[in-house]
């Protein structure tokens, strides 16, 4: 191994240890009240060597960020996936993957809505990110010849949903009920799809 190689294993190793201590860090004291020394010291590693790798705990968050975006795009390469939504199946299979994310991902989903409310510019940042994703569902939604609204906006509205219910359930803890996955899913599903189809349940 070359000493260049060595340098690039070491660097990737530390980015990697410090991304892993982040969502760590979030999940147990929150994003606005962690700093990058809670980072670093999870991470073991030195402070001053958070800015080898990110500007601040934005550009960290935002590389966990387009980390999971990478894992999401793999799974539409499933062969579940249904691009047509006139079907409940598949537009089921759609609000499972997004619930499963969200809960898979809870600490950087907390962090990215803290993020956003108090920086505006990391608000327009995420948009963008998130832009790729949208697009699928317009995608999704185009054909459809009972559609409430043009397909991005549907898109918007039901993306909106999606994430507070999961917000409501998964982080705020709801009404206290214990309310299982498949039950959430199921009715998302419903919802949506009556909304998008006019056909009911």
């Amino acid at each position: 191994m070359t000493s260049a190689t060595s340098r690039k294993q070491k660097a990737a190793e530390t980015e990697g240890a410090l991304k892993a201590a982040a969502r760590r860090v979030f999940a147990r004291q929150g994003y606005l009240n962690t700093k990058i020394t809670d980072i670093t010291a999870e991470a073991g590693r030195a402070a001053g060597s958070f800015y080898n790798h990110f500007a601040g705990k934005e550009e960290l968050l935002e590389a966990l960020l387009v980390d999971m975006l990478a894992a999401v795009d793999e799974g539409v390469a499933e062969p579940e996936h249904d691009p047509d939504f006139s079907k409940r199946s598949a537009l089921r299979w759609h609000v499972a993957s997004f619930w499963r994310f969200y809960r898979a991902h809870l600490p950087e989903m907390v962090a990215l809505r803290q993020a956003a409310m108090v920086n505006e510019d990391f608000g327009r940042r995420l948009q963008q990110l998130m832009s790729a994703d949208q697009a699928h569902w317009v995608g999704h939604l185009a054909h459809l010849a009972h559609l409430p609204g043009p397909p991005d906006l549907v898109t918007s509205a039901i993306s909106a949903l999606l994430d507070q219910f999961a917000h409501t359930w998964l982080v705020a803890g709801g009404d206290g009920r214990d309310l299982p996955d498949d039950e959430a899913i199921d009715l998302l599903t419903d919802f949506i799809h009556h909304g998008i189809t006019g056909r009911a349940p």
